[in-house]
């Protein structure tokens, strides 16, 4: 029986919170997951990400708040009845059962027949491209292997909200990053909701549709992988996220459409005035590496300084490059894509950098 195609079911946290003792571990937070929407919760151990993941599954119970799924509160149902699909880092595979006997597992406990069982145990494994593996042991699979069989033991019973906790973890990085586009793949052809906990950022900027950043059991930001790559909104989101240069100082003036901040050497950076946020007490400017750029001295640009390259690494694809602002002494992390097209730079070296205003935001 092939698993239902109907789109996934929108989650809603309200206020939710959960204490151990005297740690919050989430603390009040409200969260809207679309229906089919693939979201991560991406943040540092002790962020509050599996926590919250565990309240949502049903394995711990929240201090104060809510959760839905499709306006329904499921708070009083116990996690069996929740209907959601649940894969962990551990795989949790059963040893002593075979692969068919693992995936069916769930069916069994919902007094599926068995000739629907093997139907849809079939299916999955189609799905997760293992068809001939029904009657093997997890001991006779690879780690990426396993992997995929706890993902059709958790998509076996069609479920419209699926879970999943650092379910890369154990895995090497080549195939980590196979299985990313995988997992993907398979979740967006069946248009469930998918809430996806890592720590991984690279791995949260290629999955999601969304990511939560979470810290200290509160989220920090939320919005696209762009929008929380781009343009973050505090200095937390900035250096979780990829790699900023940070130069301290304050906002001079604040405009419409930017924002004037002072290095505290003197020099003055225009950045991009983000709708909504408060400038007001912000003492960084951040920007990523591969923002900065090299320019000629007839660029026209809202940010551009001379430089002094101080060291070089090279990297293959590209070259890291560490220039010290002859302004005020900040040092930064420049880094270019190995190409013919552009030139490397020699240690010591007087260099002209720029970016626009969009390419550093104020945190």
């Amino acid at each position: 029986m092939p698993v239902d195609k109907e789109k996934g079911a929108g989650v809603r946290l309200y206020h939710l919170t959960k204490r151990f003792g005297e740690v919050v571990a989430v603390d009040d937070i409200t969260l809207q997951v679309e229906p089919g929407e693939f979201i991560t919760l991406l943040g540092p151990s002790g962020s509050g990400k599996t926590t919250t993941l565990m309240m949502i599954a049903g394995f711990e119970i929240p201090d104060q708040g809510e959760i839905y799924i499709d306006n329904e509160p499921i708070m009083d149902k116990p996690a069996y009845r929740r209907g959601i699909g649940m894969v962990f880092q551990n795989y949790s595979l059963f040893p002593h059962m075979t692969v068919e006997q693992n995936i069916g597992f769930p069916l069994r406990m919902r007094k599926v027949d068995k000739k629907e069982i093997r139907e849809r145990t079939g299916h999955v494994l189609e799905l997760v491209k293992l068809a001939g593996y029904e009657k093997r042991f997890p001991r006779q699979l690879s780690g990426g292997q396993q992997q995929r069989i706890a993902l059709a033991r958790a998509l076996v019973f069609n479920p419209r909200v699926l879970l999943m906790d650092e379910p890369l973890g154990a895995l090497d990085k080549k195939l980590r990053e196979h299985m990313q586009l995988e997992i993907k793949q398979i979740t967006d052809s069946l248009h469930i909701t998918v809430i996806y906990v890592t720590h991984d950022q690279s791995e949260a900027l290629t999955m999601s549709d969304r990511i939560a950043v979470m810290n200290l059991g509160r989220i920090e930001q939320i919005g696209s992988p762009a929008e929380v790559y781009d343009n973050p909104m505090n200095y937390f989101v900035a250096d979780f996220i990829g790699e900023s240069n940070f130069l301290e100082g304050e906002v001079e003036e604040i405009g419409e459409a930017a924002v004037v901040f002072r290095s505290k050497g003197g020099l003055r950076f225009v950045a991009f005035s983000q709708p909504g946020k408060a400038y007001e007490g912000r003492k960084f400017l951040a920007i990523r590496p591969e923002k900065i750029s090299l320019v000629d001295a007839g660029h026209s640009l809202p940010n551009k300084y001379e430089a002094i390259i101080e060291d070089t690494l090279y990297l293959g694809s590209v070259t890291t490059y560490k220039a010290r602002l002859l302004g005020d002494g900040t040092l930064l992390t420049i880094r270019q894509q190995n190409k013919d097209t552009v030139r490397s730079l020699a240690k010591g070296e007087r260099v002209l950098i720029g970016w626009t205003e969009r390419d550093n935001v104020v945190v």
